[in-house]
């Protein structure tokens, strides 16, 4: 089976005081792009990240976000010593330094120190990495699950399209195919015609128009873009029946499709089948546009 490039899968989880949110989608490329926006402070988690996705795709521009949020707890106060201390041996040095000067201070009360700016900090737990690491590399596998999931959803309805289209060109091609002998036929009898006309006014060198006949039928010729049509069909066939990141190489046929439609186009001499390479050229131009989906 094949995967479309494009996807799209999300998912919420929590643990401890943190709660999140993943967001994961793609679009295609020529080949894999992995863009993370994750906190930084978060140690590994990009780096298995990446690992997880580049292992489980193989194209496509991929955007993995994560959205972390913390719910904060009751802070507790608590003394910082080494500020109170400093505090009170300012006050006993005012004090004395006022005494000195006969002057009186009013005394301070334990309120107005605990005010004071640096005296009560509140203690706010520190955050373990780890166990959110885990958390996080854990809740990730069915994001990626649903995402790669919809991939193969889409590249199933992906892979229903590309073969009714190839049936198309199969089927054009057959008709190109008896196009061109009824134009042979037609072409020849005109020849014949023409040549007879000819024959009753001048000396006709039958050689040299063996030549020019030979000549032209070599020119118009399409046996081998039908044969080659034919194979690319089969090929696309087996590609699409092996399944997998077969998207460069349904790509590359799509493009040798169109040039042989091309080359039947140029070489027709002939209103029908002109029209059917032009009908050939249509189908494989929206082949084309949807393979550009395919991994």
């Amino acid at each position: 089976m094949i995967s479309s490039m494009t996807g799209f899968a999300s998912g919420k989880g929590q643990a401890g005081a943190h709660s999140w949110s993943w967001e994961l989608r793609s679009v295609n490329a020529k080949g894999q792009d992995i863009r993370i926006r994750v906190p930084d402070w978060i140690t590994g988690l990009e780096a298995h990240l990446r690992k997880s996705v580049s292992e489980a795709s193989a194209r496509g521009n991929i955007t993995i976000g994560l959205r972390l949020s913390r719910e904060e707890g009751e802070a507790t106060l608590a003394l910082n010593h080494v500020q109170l201390d400093a505090v009170l041996s300012a006050m006993a040095e005012t004090e004395q330094r006022a005494m000195d000067a006969g002057l009186s201070l009013a005394p301070s009360t334990a309120s107005q120190i605990l005010a004071l700016r640096g005296i009560l900090e509140a203690d706010v737990e520190s955050d373990d990495p780890a166990p959110l690491l885990s958390a996080l590399k854990a809740d990730f596998k069915p994001v990626l699950e649903a995402f790669l999931e919809m991939r193969a959803e889409e590249g199933a309805a992906l892979e229903k399209v590309l073969t009714g289209q190839l049936d198309e060109i199969d089927t054009l091609t057959q008709a190109a195919a008896r196009a061109a002998a009824a134009r042979d036929d037609e072409s020849g009898a005109a020849l014949r015609a023409a040549l007879a006309r000819v024959s009753d006014v001048v000396d006709v060198d039958e050689t040299r128009i063996a030549q020019e006949i030979a000549l032209l039928a070599v020119k118009s010729d399409i046996t081998e873009e039908i044969d080659r049509l034919k194979a690319h069909v089969a090929a696309a066939r087996e590609l699409l029946a092996k399944g997998g990141p077969v998207g460069r190489k349904l790509d590359f046929l799509s493009q040798e499709f169109n040039r042989e439609a091309n080359t039947l186009c140029a070489k027709s001499q002939n209103a029908d089948l002109t029209s059917i390479g032009l009908e050939l050229k249509a189908v494989i131009d929206r082949m084309r546009e949807q393979i550009q989906n395919v991994e």
